[in-house]
């Protein structure tokens, strides 16, 4: 009976489906209604040390994706007896920060550096005195910023600036956007806005000019979305990019892209003000929603946003 109500979902197209690019796995689910997972597929794959950077091959990226989504929705064939074609919402996460750098022709500029790469030493300690809120080396500013410090030729072409999670939303609906937890580790947040600090952007635009460049960081980062808002629909391109043999129809709607540490505290039902959660993976850390602004910057400490706005306080350490 239950596999028959199960294979109806599937009929239908009331599953819905999340796919996680973490550090070591990509990591396909699907949910039914009645939030219970129902089947999952699993592609592992590794970073590499590359030309002085860490970094994972963006052709890597959609064989983890279409073998991780394969192989779940192969269990769901076997287990319930469905082919999976249409789905009811799709969320796409992955590891937070790092730098994903695009021209105005969308092409990729240097190979993608991951929030493993702590070499933005000079650029982080510059924008925590500029900003008078602590930027880690790992955040993607900070990456920006540092490439500018070492008169690296791309940086004068960068026109878009990703994450992994808004890269891969991105190339499935067209859509340059972020969830507000995913862009809280790119530049920081107005938490009454729920938008990027304009006095900040304001701040590092004048900082560019000083420095040669002629770009505005506004027009770089994604556009912020918030938990529930509809992030775009997955084109007929996006869908082949997922599943190739077709079977996976086009038109379903997307949540705004997020970043593990944002999954991890809605995981852990976390996400309300004085809760928090610790998380022990490639990198260790504690994440403690807040109930008020910090008085003032502390080093040790990071803020980030929970998927629908909160500040967060991140104590993180690279395991």
């Amino acid at each position: 009976m239950e596999n028959q109500q199960t294979n109806r979902w599937i009929t239908s197209g009331a599953i819905t489906v999340g796919i996680e690019l973490g550090s070591t796995q990509i990591k396909t689910v699907a949910v039914g209604p009645n939030y219970q997972p129902l089947a999952s597929g699993v592609y592992k794959w590794e970073n590499q040390y590359r030309d002085g950077y860490w970094t994972y091959d963006l052709d890597d990226v959609w064989i983890g994706i279409q073998e991780s989504y394969r192989l779940m929705r192969e269990q769901v064939k076997q287990q319930y007896g469905g082919t999976l074609r249409k789905i009811n919402a799709l969320g796409i996460s992955g590891m937070m920060h790092g730098y994903l750098a695009f021209n105005e022709d969308d092409e990729l500029l240097v190979p993608f550096r991951t929030w493993r790469n702590n070499y933005a030493n000079f650029a982080s300690r510059l924008l925590s005195y500029q900003f008078q809120v602590n930027v880690p080396e790992r955040w993607s500013i900070a990456l920006f910023e540092q490439a500018i410090m070492n008169k690296e030729p791309h940086a004068h072409h960068v026109a878009k600036l990703m994450t992994l999670a808004g890269y891969v939303h991105w190339q499935l609906t067209g859509e340059h956007v972020s969830g507000i937890g995913d862009a809280s580790g790119m530049f920081p947040i107005d938490t009454e806005k729920q938008y990027y600090r304009a006095d900040l952007m304001d701040r590092y635009d004048r900082l560019l000019v000083e420095e040669g460049y002629e770009q505005k960081i506004e027009t770089m980062l994604p556009h912020i979305l918030k938990a529930g808002d509809c992030a775009g629909t997955l084109t007929e391109a996006g869908a082949k990019r997922i599943d190739p043999s077709g079977c996976l129809e086009a038109g379903i709607p997307l949540c705004p892209p997020e970043g593990d540490a944002a999954t991890g505290m809605v995981a852990t039902n976390s996400i309300q003000p004085r809760t928090g959660n610790v998380s022990v993976g490639t990198s260790i850390f504690s994440m403690f929603v807040l109930d008020a602004p910090m008085s003032r910057p502390h080093p040790e400490v990071d803020i980030v946003s929970t998927p629908d706005g909160y500040d967060v306080a991140m104590i993180h350490a690279n395991n």
